[in-house]
């Protein structure tokens, strides 16, 4: 490979994304919007109490008032008593969707008659299934209330007590903290992928690469050109993300030096694979078809957006086949838990991926079809 022809490749690449606005809205402005957007939604979340919409049954019970204060003394939950006159116990679930509630509670009207006497009594939570977070504060809370009032009831005196958790990796770390090492994952596979399979597929059905063939250029100087071309969209997607990330939403993430290599490792291996997905499609259509059916499970199934331990086993497994789970959990270990030994083996699976998909494409790829 001469270096001189490589560069002069890839400042034709790099004019040709100056001159087209597309490119360079999802190559740098795409990864500021999702930055932002993801920071604006999830910044806010847990600062808050949950609104719990209760329906009262025994609304002339001190005992059901006495509850209700509990409940609100969590600060987990904001108490809301809602007018029995408005809505029946049996439809209290449909009525809870029509307002746009998350999570509601209904306590019957035997309630008070029936802990004064030590027999048992439900308490009915609502959730909704869209925000699970919600649903499982609430039910928390209320589950909480209720056993120190069983203990109480039972004159017993608590022992083991179990105080707020903590986070983890560290206390300080919130969401924005994990989102940021999955949507520079993000940047790393969707920029090279998308362009590289459209890239590949076209110029042969254009013939382009068969007057490339006229020039002194190889094909291994011209995927070289292409690779150092997203390295330099990578570190300009990764600065803008972690510039949003630190500087606005107040992000804990540690940058050094172990990020470097996965920001030279994963476009490597992206845009090699870009290639050979776009060199063993018959037509840019099928292309595209191949592109989007490797790029997707790996958008939402590599860690990116949420965490791959709740993942059905099952998802768990396919995850550890995704090469993209390894760009993004070595990020975490370096960014997030300074667990060097770990973020080596991440690496060192992307190198070899890397390294055979590579001489995959230059294998398969041809300036001309046969």
């Amino acid at each position: 490979m001469r270096p001189r022809r490589i560069g002069a490749d890839l400042r034709i690449v790099a004019r040709g994304y100056y001159r087209n606005p597309a490119a360079l809205f999802f190559s740098l402005i795409f990864p500021l919007i999702l930055i932002s957007l993801f920071g604006l939604i999830f910044s806010a979340s847990g600062s808050g109490p949950v609104t719990l919409e209760v329906l009262n049954e025994d609304s002339h019970s001190a005992l059901a008032a006495q509850f209700l204060s509990a409940l609100n003394n969590t600060t987990i939950v904001k108490v809301q008593v809602v007018p029995t006159a408005s809505v029946t116990p049996s439809g209290f679930s449909a009525w809870l969707g029509q307002q746009g509630d998350p999570v509601g509670l209904v306590i019957p009207s035997d309630f008070t008659t029936n802990v004064t006497a030590d027999r048992p009594v439900n308490l009915t939570v609502f959730a909704n299934p869209q925000d699970a977070a919600a649903g499982g504060e609430a039910l928390f809370a209320v589950s909480g209330v209720a056993n120190a009032f069983n203990l109480a009831e039972a004159h017993g005196t608590p022992v083991i007590q179990v105080p707020p958790s903590k986070g983890v990796g560290s206390e300080i770390y919130s969401y924005i903290d994990y989102l940021i090492p999955g949507l520079i994952g993000f940047s790393i596979l969707t920029s090279p992928m998308f362009a590289m399979v459209e890239t590949t597929s076209s110029y042969r059905k254009e013939g382009l690469f068969r007057q490339l063939t006229l020039t002194p250029l190889t094909r291994g100087e011209w995927l070289a050109s292409r690779i150092l071309w997203y390295v330099v969209l990578t570190f300009g997607a990764a600065a803008i993300m972690l510039g949003i990330g630190v500087g606005v939403f107040g992000a804990h993430v540690s940058v050094g030096l172990g990020i470097l290599p996965f920001l030279l490792v994963g476009p490597f291996f992206f845009v090699s694979l870009g290639m050979l997905a776009g060199s063993v499609a018959p037509t840019p259509e099928s292309a595209a078809v191949i592109g989007n059916i490797i790029t997707f499970p790996m958008m939402f199934l590599s860690g990116t957006f949420f965490p791959v331990s709740e993942f059905p086993s099952g998802l768990q497994t396919f995850a550890h086949v995704l090469p993209l789970y390894y760009v993004i959990d070595g990020m975490n270990q370096v960014m997030l838990f300074h667990n060097l030994a770990r973020a080596s083996t991440d690496l060192l699976v992307v190198v070899v991926a890397g390294v055979v998909v590579f001489l995959l494409a230059i294998r398969l790829f041809r300036w001309r079809d046969d």
